[in-house]
């Protein structure tokens, strides 16, 4: 990675990692015991999962007042352009600039790596992505790409009209795309984020679905700065905390990947689904919030690649989706968890976010029979 990465960069990820060593590792939902739903996840419990999907970050500290970051998601590790995969966006309530996401829902086709980023960013960073995707040598001669980069308002803690993510980053954060665990927490995207009053971030997590229903793998991914009522599990935490959350406005972004073999449709239908995963950590989706889902399929038989032949491909019936669509609720949940248990406290821009106290999160979610009690 390290040849890829510009040195301003490397110099951003190492101020992350001086700022954090500080403090000991936090844990990820399921690090304490609590379980969300039904379905069991997958060996990563993270996006990753999905066969073929890798997930960087640059996160760009500076200062005092700079915190922000990017994410990208790659469906695969090939040209995307020459190797579309079918894919959807749904809006839960479109207060954002997620850009390209017209095409992505007229066409059905994602063919750009999935950058997140914040809100006054969008535009330089599709800039950058179209750098990123006009270089491959197989693109030559191409005149149209449609960049897919989406956004949540980091500005409480970061300098948002510096604007400080360009070129450097987006590229950095493409090729130092990985597989296996994600890091999570205030890193990337995530870095200047805030949810339910408390600092937040990325997170992700999966589900696989039982042999006798196709086996299949669906991750999510979020890019958590939105409020209202925290709950965990079912417990009220955030009025256990006399926590109200800040602010209802803000926004989220789900990104879900699975190798189920679904059509734009189905995915469509996926992603809707991450809205009810919302609903269950309490947000208030309120008007001043921009809710989004990216939902994408990497089954091998469904890549969309220009000039070759029509082929025959067996879609999941409407039935067979219902599974999925529950994996999309619940991995959508506890990636919204994650990205609170796993984010540290931030100062910038002259503001203090603490992180999710946990010793008495796990007090409340004990006492409330989510946890088991100790002896």
């Amino acid at each position: 990675m390290a040849a890829d990465v510009p040195l301003g960069v490397l110099v951003g990820l190492g101020l992350v990692l001086s700022w954090s060593a500080a403090e000991p590792e936090r844990p990820r939902a399921r690090d304490i015991g609590l379980k969300v739903g039904v379905l069991p996840p997958g060996a990563l419990n993270a996006i990753t999962d999905v066969a073929g999907v890798t997930v960087g970050h640059a996160t760009v500290i500076r200062g005092d007042d700079v915190r922000t970051g990017v994410t990208a998601v790659r469906p695969h590790a090939g040209n995307l352009f020459r190797e579309k995969v079918p894919g959807a966006v749904f809006i839960g309530n479109a207060f954002g600039k997620l850009a390209g996401s017209t095409q992505v829902n007229e066409l059905g086709e994602i063919e750009t790596p999935i950058l997140l980023t914040s809100t006054l960013n969008v535009p330089r960073v599709a800039d950058a992505l179209l750098d990123y995707m006009l270089a491959l040598p197989e693109n030559a001669g191409v005149r149209s790409i449609n960049p897919l980069v989406a956004e949540t308002n980091d500005g409480a803690l970061n300098d948002i009209r510096g604007r400080h993510v360009g070129r450097e980053e987006v590229f950095a954060a493409i090729r130092g795309a990985q597989g296996g665990p994600v890091e999570e927490g205030a890193v990337g995207a995530g870095t200047g984020t805030i949810a339910f009053g408390f600092k937040g971030g990325i997170g992700t997590a999966s589900r696989r679905l039982p042999e006798a229903q196709g086996g299949y793998t669906v991750g999510a991914l979020v890019q958590s700065n939105y409020g209202g009522d925290l709950t965990i599990a079912g417990a009220p935490v955030g009025r256990e905390l006399k926590a109200a959350g800040g602010s209802a406005d803000g926004s989220v972004i789900v990104v879900i990947a699975t190798d189920a073999p679904v059509d734009h449709r189905n995915l469509r239908r996926m992603a809707a689904r991450a809205m009810m995963g919302l609903a269950r950590t309490g947000s208030a989706a309120s008007n001043g919030s921009g809710d989004y889902a990216i939902a994408f399929s990497t089954a091998p038989e469904l890549r969309i690649r220009p000039g070759a032949p029509l082929r025959e491909v067996r879609l999941l019936t409407n039935d067979a989706v219902s599974p999925l669509f529950l994996a999309v609720i619940e991995a959508t949940e506890e990636a919204v968890y994650n990205s609170l248990f796993r984010a540290r406290t931030m100062t910038g821009s002259g503001r203090t976010v603490e992180a999710l106290p946990l010793e008495r999160t796990i007090e409340i979610l004990r006492r409330y029979g989510r946890l088991p009690r100790v002896p």
